[in-house]
């Protein structure tokens, strides 16, 4: 199996040298960046498996870097931060990352994190082809569309939809969402992340068409994907 290759975005030089060094120590095939404008252009250019990105850089901060990344790429991200906000946290969810770590951070709780989210990603691969209606997910190629067209949406996000068009009409809570989308490591997740992540969902099913209304809330329950 080749190894995963992760981008680290940084400015802080002494935390590239430390994590690249625990990463690659892991088997991880990794490139550093102490300038985020440069990370852009690279990872456009060749792609990664998975970023981990500060937030707080000049020029071009995480989250704008992050946005630009999603105008061509659904690859894993989790953001690397001292940014220590409940809105903070929501910000990034929303801009679409996979996963949010408060500076500071130890080694091995980064390297958790990325494994989980590989697999996470890698256990999209295993799953069958979902068609719901005007809906189409198709696992293997990371690809879903709504009335035929192209809905781009993270990992995290993949899941939580998949989990929701498995049994229309029924409603799954936002744990049983953490467990479709985080697995084992759902219990380091705030539930209102779910609700984020939603959030975001909807906005991206709105784009293709404005009036999607599929994943409806049903409040202090959690949501359910409308039966067609």
């Amino acid at each position: 199996m080749p190894k995963a290759t992760i981008a680290l975005v940084d400015d802080d030089r002494n935390i590239l040298t430390s994590v690249a060094l625990a990463l690659e120590a892991e088997g991880f095939e990794i490139r550093s960046y102490s300038d985020s404008e440069l990370a852009l252009r690279d990872i456009v250019a060749r792609p990664v498996d998975l970023a981990v990105l500060d937030v707080k850089m000049p020029r071009l901060d995480g989250f704008e870097l992050l946005t630009r990344l999603r105008k061509t790429s659904a690859l894993p991200v989790i953001f690397l931060t001292s940014k220590d906000t409940d809105s903070d946290e929501i910000r990034g969810f929303d801009a679409g990352a996979d996963d949010y770590i408060r500076k500071p951070f130890s080694q091995a709780l980064l390297i958790a994190r990325i494994r989980a989210l590989l697999r996470r990603r890698d256990s999209e691969r295993d799953m069958e082809v979902v068609v719901r209606g005007q809906m189409t997910l198709d696992p293997a190629r990371h690809e879903v569309t709504w009335k035929g067209k192209a809905v781009d949406l993270t990992v995290t996000e993949f899941l939580i939809v998949t989990a929701l068009a498995q049994r229309p009409g029924h409603v799954k809570s936002r744990d049983n969402l953490l467990d479709a989308a985080y697995g084992e490591d759902g219990g380091y997740v705030d539930d209102r992340t779910i609700d984020s992540h939603i959030k975001r969902i909807r906005k991206k099913f709105k784009v293709v068409d404005a009036e999607f209304e599929a994943i409806e809330t049903l409040y202090g329950v959690g949501y359910k994907y409308a039966a067609e």
